[in-house]
């Protein structure tokens, strides 16, 4: 191996909280003089033509994100992971790393090479992004990789879907020398590679902790902030590592999710604790696997603790809820070497006042704003700023921008249909009047749900999430306040007023059951006695429903233990003239 390609190995790292993971970093990109002589050497070699995934996929090999894999995967190596989550030699490592080319052109290239061979991996300008040191060829199943990887050969699973579209029937398997970065455009200025982070965390910050935290397809959300902030009250530092690369044409484009958290972070986060860094990786959908795969490449950033939330890396119904934290049963925390943290889904409680999970907040759905992920984009799709709630203004204005109106059905409607993003955001909508009201006689219809019925929803949510906590505790300072200047002396003044209404009418009655028959000559039109009775049993019991307004005078009661202010603070001394 050359002095410019090297493996940074263990005793680098002996000063540091954390290793990387399989206990080197690995550095396969070509510097120096040498880069010049490979680049030359590359164009006399054979020549397959690659795609941005795989260009992709080379960057997160040569860089380290991957470690400890060096290039693609020998025969063995590809069978363990698939069948036990495990590289040969027994190294957690959840998904294959493996090249299979296809096309005709590529193919022949294949036919010609054999192990111990080196060969060009090209992009469409025939221009040499790296080299691969062939050391093993073998037939590539592409059944026994859906089935094993993805649990299905379904190929509405974008996983499998991509195995039968982008991959040939050989695989070719050896190590890579990078020789060509891809610039990465608006994202080049924030970009961190591993060997970046470890320095700056433990070299430059000091830090001792970090969490990692790496998001797909949403911009910043409240969500995402409330796993943040329990993170900062344990660790030194935050990594935040949005994916800029390979997302499906529903989302918000990457450049404008960027931004969003930036516009979060520069105004609700600390500064000098938390880190941006985008992470051009390709998609596996792997779902479970995947999330191993992050937390794995957390570590080799550095990150000595791996932030996953409820559906990290989920792909549609193919995987169950909680799949993405049932998986982390089957590897001890030893082995993966990073502190994995598991959040519930969260949501917002307007009676909590608070983001919340069903583990800390035990109030009604009524009371619910969801954080739906695909429900807040459907919301920037029609236009509508989500919630505040939910998503803070600054993340979800520039995230709107991001999300052009595209994708409608024929009534120009998103094609995810509104009442299915009516659900996934407000519960409420569909059993309660209102926002935390009372239930509908008759619930309603997901399907029958309209935009009139989001933009009510939309409209409820602004006008009421504050007032129901602000509401309960105006109420619990009307009641408690001794000093009554905090109180507005018109709140008294109405209920005062209501009460000497009631009384009068109290009073009224009671005359009038004085002068009431015992037996009315037309039912119609007089009361008798026991008919007057009740009406003043009904006027009495709604003048104690009435209540009180409450004065200083009336409050006196509650301070009963009255002594000069110096005696609280422990003085025996008499008091002062």
């Amino acid at each position: 191996m050359s002095k410019d390609v090297q493996v940074l190995g263990q005793e680098v790292f002996a000063n540091y909280p954390q290793q990387p993971h399989g206990g080197k970093l690995v550095n396969r990109v070509v510097t120096g003089k040498k880069l010049e002589e490979e680049r030359f050497r590359a164009k006399q070699l054979p020549m397959i033509m690659i795609d941005l995934e795989a260009v992709i996929t080379l960057e997160m090999i040569a860089t380290g994100v991957l470690s400890p894999n060096e290039g693609f995967m020998n025969e063995a190596d590809y069978n363990s992971v698939l069948e036990k989550g495990r590289l040969a030699n027994g190294v957690i490592w959840p998904v294959p790393l493996s090249f299979a080319p296809i096309g005709d052109r590529n193919k022949t290239v294949v036919q010609s090479l054999s192990a111990g061979d080196e060969v060009a991996l090209v992009d469409e300008t025939k221009e040499p992004i790296a080299i691969l040191n062939i050391e093993d060829i073998f037939e590539y199943d592409k059944q026994k990789r859906a089935k094993h990887l993805f649990g299905t050969t379904d190929r509405n699973h974008p996983g499998v879907d991509s195995i039968f579209r982008r991959m040939g029937d050989i695989a070719l398997g050896g190590p890579i020398n990078l020789l060509r970065r891809v610039d990465w455009g608006p994202f080049e200025k924030l970009r961190l590679e591993p060997k970046d982070t470890w320095h700056l965390f433990y070299e430059e910050k000091k830090f001792r902790s970090t969490a990692g935290f790496i998001t797909g397809a949403n911009p910043l959300h409240r969500g995402h902030e409330y796993m943040h902030r329990n993170m900062l009250e344990e660790v030194d530092g935050l990594l935040l590592q949005p994916l800029v690369e390979m997302a499906k044409r529903e989302y918000t484009r990457h450049e404008f999710r960027m931004l969003s958290y930036r516009a979060v972070l520069e105004n609700y986060y600390p500064k000098e604790r938390s880190i941006l860094a985008p992470l051009r990786v390709t998609y596996i959908f792997a779902g479970p696997r995947e999330t191993i795969l992050h937390a794995l490449v957390m570590k080799n950033y550095g990150c000595t603790h791996a932030i996953v939330g409820r559906d990290h890396a989920g792909i549609g119904d193919f995987y169950s809820k909680y799949a993405s934290h049932d998986i982390f049963k089957d590897f001890s925390p030893e082995e993966l070497g990073i502190d994995v943290r598991l959040y519930y889904e969260v949501f917002y409680c307007t009676r909590c006042d608070n983001p919340a999970t069903v583990q800390s907040c035990p109030h009604d759905e009524k009371y619910r704003i969801n954080i739906s992920g695909t429900g807040i984009r459907e919301l920037l799709r029609h236009g509508i700023l989500p919630p505040k709630e939910i998503v803070r203004p600054e993340s979800a204005r520039i995230a709107m921008q991001g999300v052009q109106p595209k994708g409608l059905d024929e009534n120009n409607m998103s094609i995810n249909p509104v009442g299915k993003t009516i659900k996934s955001i407000f519960p409420f909508y569909l059993e309660n009047t209102s926002l935390g009201g009372t239930n509908r006689k008759n619930p309603l219809k997901v399907e029958e749900l309209t935009i009139d019925d989001l933009q009510r929803a939309i409209m409820d949510v602004r006008l009421n999430a504050n007032n129901i906590y602000n509401d309960i505790y105006k109420e619990f300072a009307y009641v408690t306040d001794i000093n009554r200047s905090l109180q507005p002396e018109w709140i008294t003044e109405a209920r005062e007023t209501l009460q000497f209404q009631q009384e009068s009418v109290v009073a009224d009655l009671e005359e009038k059951i004085e002068q009431a028959p015992e037996k009315a000559s037309d039912e119609f039109m007089y009361q008798d006695k026991a008919e007057a009775q009740r009406e003043l049993e009904v006027a009495k019991k709604i003048l104690d429903d009435i209540p009180a307004g409450l004065t200083e005078e009336d409050l006196k009661y509650r301070v009963w233990n009255i002594l000069p202010y110096h005696r609280y603070r422990g003085s025996d001394e008499e008091d002062e003239e």
